[in-house]
């Protein structure tokens, strides 16, 4: 398969939470490189919507904020449900799906990496990207969090991650079901479950290296209480074992 096939059958999810100044430049030049666009809006108050639908993306609303996890949910159930359906308008069945931050933490320029590494997979495989080979843009104490959650999550998975926090994503249509369960957690703790499912269905997680960009961004993450829910989470897998 070629790099213009994977792409013409891949999909992208931008969970936006309050994210009107940068929504707009991240949907284009995400579109750039793809031609479906999805923009969950996580119950924003400001103009997050308008300025994604603005820009070209297709958006979902929830009326009022759920969680990262949720609004994540609710896009990969969008573009699996219309590859399931076969009436995306392009005629064309979504195999992949592309999952980037809103606030311009990641660089839409960079999915053609993704794209060059799924057209070379030979086995079940979830990609997922590192900033930890270019830490000088990354604040010290995100650098020392960040590695020590990935270690104690690779462990868990059972293979070598080594940035488990980074929302830069790329993941086949196949393991969508398994990543829809009402049981599955609303907030950026859904992020590593869903590191732990894949791990646990099989799949190979490959990681590439992406720039680390920090500019104006204000953290939607709760320190105390994320923490907590990270904590619970691995002790339930834990518990619950292979």
């Amino acid at each position: 398969m070629t790099e213009m096939e994977i792409r013409s059958q891949t999909a992208a999810v931008i969970p936006a939470y309050q994210d009107e100044k940068h929504i707009g430049d991240i949907v284009r030049r995400t579109r750039e490189r793809l031609d479906r666009v999805l923009v969950v809006d996580d119950g924003s108050t400001d103009q997050t919507a308008q300025r994604a639908r603005e820009a070209g993306a297709e958006v979902v609303v929830h009326g009022q904020n759920r969680g990262k996890g949720e609004a994540i949910k609710t896009g990969l159930g969008h573009w699996f449900a219309m590859a399931n359906s076969s009436s995306d308008g392009l005629g064309r069945e979504v195999a992949w799906v592309i999952l980037l931050d809103s606030d311009g933490q990641h660089l839409p320029e960079e999915i053609d990496s993704f794209l060059v590494a799924a057209m070379s997979a030979t086995q079940p495989a979830f990609f997922i990207g590192n900033r930890m080979n270019n830490l000088a843009g990354m604040p010290f104490i995100r650098r020392v969090v960040n590695r020590c959650m990935s270690r104690r999550i690779s462990r868990l998975c059972g293979q070598t991650i080594p940035d488990t926090q980074c929302g830069f994503r790329m993941l086949p249509r196949q393991l969508i079901p398994e990543l829809l369960r009402p049981e599955s957690v609303r907030g950026f703790d859904y992020e590593t479950e869903v590191l732990i499912i894949a791990s646990r269905k099989g799949y190979r997680i490959d990681s590439l290296p992406i720039t680390t960009v920090y500019t104006d961004q204000v953290s939607k993450i709760r320190p105390v209480r994320d923490a907590l829910r990270f904590f619970k989470l691995m002790w339930r897998y834990r518990a619950i074992g292979s």
